[in-house]
């Protein structure tokens, strides 16, 4: 709040004080019964003494209010000058951690990203909290040099054998930087939001990074702001949503490669928000849903490719929302819903193509909701729903195509 002129806020004081001294006044009057005043009584000398002392409340109380309203302005300009003085300490430490995380030794960057991260939780407001986050991020996207391989055969010298070394140490080393900074957005991003260090609610950019060690976000909630693993590619480690609560914000893991690895939303709670897989690649690894609870919000698979390894939905629940794999490719690997009940919301395989691999509904229970494969396209034995009962819901194949799969 901008601070007004002393002549300004003494002259609204002043009113709000004889608006509410009036009020009482009259309240007064009102609530004993006050006809009129007697002008036949006399003045005398205890009279004119109360009168006196009103006179002298009248001005301590102005001059009371007038000292509030002044140390009502230094108190918010001194808070105006703390938070100017640890905006620049914070400006000052920024500095010096940025050119930390630009060195060329490896051990430096590593301090530099901690030092960054301290930042981030000292942080005097919400805006410079979030760019020490996005600058994390950045370093994520920056280009990474290559695994150098095996080392060389033994017809090489041995200075390009400690040439290879060195690259490969190298490697190693900001491998390891990396890590620690997928770490530690994964640990700030478990604690409760509204505590000390959370990061919860700040915006995530990992656009195109590639994720080959380990993230946790076990039992994170995802209420406001935006993660993107847009375009990134899962090698490696695993990444852990178990437990997650998404009941606002958007993920997005559209066009993300999963080469390895697991990717964890075991046991969480969709109730709101969007987490979108579309134009994902499943080429390998194991992400998994099980036990989830679809409640609200929206996960979509669109135009994802399923060509290898598992998506699982084991004892998944679904009780609303929307799950989609609208024009999705299954061409290898397995989908499972291997025990899910389905008693509400939609899961929907528009227009998706199923030509191998396998997409499993074995032991499900369908009790309501909808499990729609409009205009599908299928190959023989692609889908099953062995041993799954039917008790309500519907399961439609509407301008389905190819070997349409038997309900038993």
């Amino acid at each position: 709040m901008r601070l007004w002129k002393v002549g300004w806020a003494l002259g609204l004081a002043f009113a709000a004080a004889v608006l509410v001294a009036g009020g009482i006044f009259y309240g007064l009057v009102e609530l004993l019964d006050f006809k009129e005043i007697d002008s036949t009584t006399k003045l005398d000398a205890k009279t004119l003494f109360e009168l006196v002392k009103l006179s002298f409340g009248v001005v301590a109380g102005a001059g009371a209010l007038v000292a509030l309203v002044v140390a009502y302005r230094r108190q918010r300009v001194d808070e105006a000058g703390a938070h100017r003085e640890a905006t620049r300490l914070h400006t000052e430490r920024f500095s010096q951690a940025i050119d930390k995380l630009g060195s060329d030794s490896p051990a430096v960057r590593l301090g530099g990203v901690h030092a960054l991260a301290g930042l981030a939780d000292d942080a005097p407001d919400d805006s410079l909290r979030q760019t020490c986050i996005d600058v994390l991020c950045a370093y994520l996207r920056l280009p990474f040099p290559p695994d150098p391989g095996n080392p060389p055969d033994n017809t090489s010298t041995e200075e390009q054998r400690e040439a290879h070394q060195d690259k490969k140490d190298r490697h190693l080393a900001l491998r390891e930087v990396r890590h620690t900074i997928l770490r530690l957005i994964g640990d700030h991003y478990r604690i409760p939001q509204g505590t000390h260090r959370s990061w919860q609610g700040c915006n995530l950019d990992l656009t195109g990074v590639t994720i080959d060690g380990d993230m946790d976000f076990r039992g994170a909630t995802f209420s406001g702001g935006t993660v993107s693993f847009f375009r990134a590619t899962f090698s490696g480690g695993m990444v852990s949503f178990t437990g997650a609560t998404f009941s606002g914000s958007e993920i997005s893991f559209d066009g993300s490669t999963f080469a390895g690895g697991k990717v964890s939303f075991d046991r969480a709670a969709f109730s709101g928000g969007t987490v979108s897989f579309d134009r994902a690649a499943f080429a390998d690894g194991k992400v998994s849903f099980g036990d989830a609870t679809f409640a609200g919000g929206k996960v979509s698979f669109g135009d994802a490719t399923f060509a290898g390894h598992r998506v699982s939905f084991d004892d998944a629940e679904f009780s609303g929302g929307t799950v989609s794999f609208d024009d999705a490719e299954f061409s290898g690997g397995t989908v499972s819903f291997f025990g899910a009940a389905f008693s509400g919301g939609t899961v929907s395989f528009g227009h998706a193509a199923f030509s191998s691999g396998t997409v499993s509904f074995f032991r499900a229970a369908f009790s309501g909701g909808t499990v729609s494969f409009d205009r599908a396209a299928f190959a023989d034995r692609t889908v099953s729903f062995g041993y799954a009962t039917f008790s309500g819901g519907t399961v439609s194949f509407d301008r389905a195509t190819g070997s349409i799969p038997p309900l038993r």
